[in-house]
């Protein structure tokens, strides 16, 4: 299969970490609409707008799969992707809520859903997680995240400061949902704040147990073609791809 992953900037490498991980595709393109990130930021219209322009980009290349990296796009825009798409759609909130039903046991379960502020504001992991039947959520924007991660800043005093301000009021969570593909480039981070004891639920994994229990993968693809585009600065893109997945 050849599978295109969307996001509005660098963070969807780490789905493709994942996917690189398990050997699942033979071709992977990745795009970035680095021009325009972040996009969580944005109004609803016009994260459709460019999501959708995004299937028109991809369009060029007769995918059999596009994997919406942004979890952004994924709250707000993925019906009208499908619309527009002649190969199927999935997406990371999807694919997060079912891996945090099937990790988590307890619906009773303390989780902590971290997310851009339009992420957040979608309230699309909580719908799913309560349709899901778990009672005890907690949801915060954590933005500043984003351009850290894009700094290249893993960890340290800024970082740490960063939690102290957005995690003051919150209470020790059992679970943590990373709710932007940029955060799992932190979650060691986040780990030693919280706890050894609180599960993190990471977007690339997410999708890989989604794909593996809708799909069968009779070969494992050891050396996969990968392609990345950006809408700008794409030689950027290309250098953080190379140290974070040694492409």
């Amino acid at each position: 299969m050849k599978v295109g992953v969307f996001d509005s900037g660098i963070g969807g490498l780490t789905v493709v970490k994942s996917l690189l991980q398990h050997q699942l595709f033979e071709d992977i393109i990745y795009f970035g609409d680095t021009a325009r990130v972040p996009y969580g930021i944005k109004d609803k219209n016009t994260i459709i707008r460019y999501a959708i322009e995004a299937v028109e980009f991809f369009k060029n290349f007769e995918l059999d799969l596009i994997i919406v990296a942004c979890n952004t796009v994924s709250a707000y825009a993925l019906d009208e992707m499908r619309e527009n798409s002649t190969c199927p759609i999935i997406g990371v909130v999807e694919a997060g809520v079912k891996a945090a039903s099937n990790a988590i046991k307890d619906k009773n379960t303390n989780i902590l859903i971290l997310g851009t502020k339009a992420t957040i504001n979608s309230k699309a992991y909580e719908i799913g997680l309560v349709e899901k039947e778990f009672t005890n959520l907690q949801a915060k924007a954590t933005g500043l995240f984003v351009p850290l991660v894009e700094e290249e800043i893993y960890d340290g005093a800024i970082l740490q400061e960063s939690f102290k301000h957005y995690f003051k009021d919150i209470k020790t969570p059992h679970a943590i949902i990373l709710g932007c593909t940029h955060f799992p480039l932190i979650s060691d981070a986040l780990q030693n704040y919280f706890g050894k004891d609180t599960v993190l639920i990471h977007s690339g994994d997410a999708i890989v147990e989604q794909l593996e229990s809708e799909f069968t993968f009779n070969k494992k693809y050891t050396n996969p073609n990968i392609k990345f585009f950006a809408s700008e600065n794409p030689e950027a893109l290309r250098s953080v791809a190379k140290k974070w997945l040694n492409k």
